[in-house]
């Protein structure tokens, strides 16, 4: 089969979630607050993609090569440096699913 109209039929078939949209969803995937439709194609683009079934389990594996790390604290100035880069991202992202205060 030729592999645009493998694309486009994998597209057609998982409700046109792109690889990038499964990219930025991982992490409410992860966290369990997709919808059930949301979930549903998502799962059905990881069986028919390799390469995002791969990014999964690579992020998979590094959450839980971190959780074995220690905790270490994180100083003042970093967590707060951290937080206005985080909140001028959200601004700027018109996709950004982040709806509440961060703190």
């Amino acid at each position: 089969m030729d592999i645009n109209l493998k694309h486009k039929l994998m597209r057609y078939m998982v409700g046109n979630f792109s690889c990038q949209e499964i990219s930025q969803l991982i992490t409410d995937y992860l966290d369990g607050s997709l919808t059930l439709t949301e979930r549903i194609r998502f799962q059905m683009h990881l069986g028919l993609c390799f390469a995002c079934r791969n990014f999964l389990r690579q992020i998979k594996y590094t959450i839980a090569t971190l959780r074995q790390l220690p905790p270490e604290p994180v100083p003042q100035h970093v967590r707060e440096e951290l937080l206005e880069r985080f909140r001028a991202w959200k601004q700027r992202s018109p996709q950004s699913s982040v709806n509440s205060e961060v703190d």
